[in-house]
């Protein structure tokens, strides 16, 4: 039937520019990724310091890897490391040199030239302010330099088989010249050079990211990506279901996890990878300045309650720093066994304490930043303890950024921490927490002469099985002087609304957005 009123040309002209404009569109979205539409994440999480220089935990630097990016970085859902800013690299002098040439024409996310004094720059700039993270340089790198615009060239102290893992984490970034050179910048939103820039930031409430303009890789299939922050899961689980989020992430309870299993319009990702949770022991502060007492609290310790109580199944049991299944773990305070009372209190006893004059501990936690379980854990924790008939134990808490400077004040004496990796080897699981020079952060205040020893040596080696060994009799002293107690190795899960794409789960376990977009 014929339009009234229109010639069949000007029809024809209508359905050709029809026909055209949604071919335009389809392939604008083809090239862009759907780049029109936006993807808000969710998470009871908080970020510390938007700073690489001083940032040492998970959530933060999730963030910091998607606005920035390093020399090298690890090819999506995998391990395997791939160029990044540099297109190349080569190894010279037995492993000592290493040498990265950097793309053409690289620019920080407001357009300014990214060269390798920049890279230079920023390394020199972490191992100078020397915060948390900057052990990740200054054990390893004994100077760096930049011979011309595209040229980085590091110095190291000693071959490191595992270089490429460490310059594909945060301390390495190069940051925007905005960042002070000499103190931390924990609130500094100019980035680097990520495939993401920051747009706004109102901290604990949310962060919103938008394609870089200037990142020389594929740009992000979808434009604008919203983190908000909440209180608590319940909150977190309220906004995935009315809508309010695309995705919650870090952290959702364990039945929280079951519900949406088997809810329709919802998917549930796992992530792979080795997280820890494990409970730190201040020893320059009493009560726990005595070994007797650390001995005691591990053998008081029952893993699986906590694990089939509170976790609902959802980890297994640890009895290393180093996680189950990685090359070297070993079983090391399975010598104190689970719920062991009987040697816990025979050690309290050794101890001076009794039943008139029992140890009086503290227990903290952080409310949000591991999820709500939290509180649950450290119930239970006081419940097992005090089993013993010898223990006395209050809980206290603080949020996440407290909780932090508490801890690098060396304030608390026994408190709940979690690892994600910087980089996937048993050093990463040990260093950190055992070398005298690398776990300021901690607050644990430990320092062995032989560890160090040990773990620098196992730093120099190339042949797996030499190495085994030393990390093994790291572990066996580790349970010795207990400045750790390792709980569980857990299990992360995304959950997303069922139209949600390109969920890519890492083995580093960082959630990285570039890949994301709704059907």
């Amino acid at each position: 039937m014929r339009m009234r009123g229109l010639s069949k040309v000007t029809v024809a002209v209508i359905v050709v520019l029809i026909v055209v404009g949604v071919a335009a569109v389809f392939l604008f979205r083809q090239q862009f990724g759907g780049q029109v539409s936006q993807i808000v994440i969710g998470v009871t999480d908080k970020v510390t310091d938007l700073d690489p220089a001083n940032a040492y935990d998970f959530f933060t630097w999730e963030i910091l890897s998607n606005v920035m990016e390093g020399l090298v970085k690890y090819k999506p859902g995998t391990l395997e490391i791939v160029p990044g800013l540099a297109e190349s690299w080569e190894v010279k002098d037995d492993g000592k040199v290493w040498v990265f040439k950097l793309r053409d024409n690289l620019k920080f996310a407001d357009g300014t030239p990214l060269t390798a004094k920049d890279v230079k720059r920023s390394i020199e700039r972490v191992m100078n302010i020397n915060g948390d993270p900057a052990w990740l340089v200054t054990s390893f790198v004994e100077k760096v330099e930049a011979p011309d615009d595209r040229t980085v060239v590091f110095y190291l102290k000693q071959p490191t088989s595992f270089f490429l893992a460490l310059v594909a984490t945060p301390p390495y970034f190069p940051v925007h010249p905005d960042y002070s050179p000499t103190s931390i910048d924990s609130d500094q939103t100019a980035g680097g050079a990520g495939p993401y820039k920051i747009v706004k930031f109102v901290r604990d409430e949310e962060i919103v990211l938008e394609a870089n303009p200037n990142y020389y890789g594929d740009p992000p299939k979808t434009k604008r990506i919203v983190v908000k922050f909440f209180r608590d899961a319940s909150s977190l689980r309220l906004a995935l279901e009315n809508g309010e989020i695309d995705i919650a992430w870090r952290t959702l309870r364990p039945t929280d996890i079951e519900y949406f299993k088997g809810k329709e319009g919802f998917k549930v990702v796992e992530v792979p990878g080795s997280f820890i949770r494990y409970i730190c022991l201040n020893v320059r502060v009493s009560p726990t300045n005595n070994k007797l007492v650390r001995q005691a609290l591990a053998a008081a310790l029952d893993r699986k309650e906590i694990i089939d109580v509170v976790l609902r199944g959802a980890g297994e049991p640890l009895y290393s720093l180093v996680p189950n299944g990685m090359w070297s773990h070993i079983d090391a305070f399975k010598k104190y066994g689970d719920a062991n009372l009987d040697l816990a209190k025979q050690l309290l006893s050794q101890a001076g304490f009794s039943e008139d004059n029992k140890l009086k501990i503290e227990l903290w936690y952080t409310p949000t930043h591991y999820g709500d379980t939290e509180a649950d854990i450290a119930q239970l924790l006081k419940s097992q303890w005090e089993k013993t008939g010898l223990i006395e134990v209050e809980i206290k808490s603080a949020e996440w950024g407290t909780y932090v400077d508490y801890i690098r004040n060396g304030r608390l004496s026994v408190y709940l921490l979690g690892w994600y990796p910087d980089y996937l080897d048993p050093d990463d699981y040990l260093t950190p927490f055992l070398h005298s020079e690398a776990n300021s952060w901690s607050g644990t205040g430990y320092a062995n002469e032989t560890v160090d020893k040990l773990l620098e040596e196992a730093q120099r080696l190339t042949n797996q099985e030499d190495r085994a060994k030393l990390y093994e009799q790291v572990q066996e002293i580790l349970a010795e002087d207990v400045p750790y107690i390792p709980i569980f190795q857990g299990r992360l899960y995304i959950v997303a609304r069922s139209n949600v794409e390109g969920i890519v789960p890492s083995p580093t376990m960082l959630f990285y957005y570039a890949t994301l977009y709704k059907s």
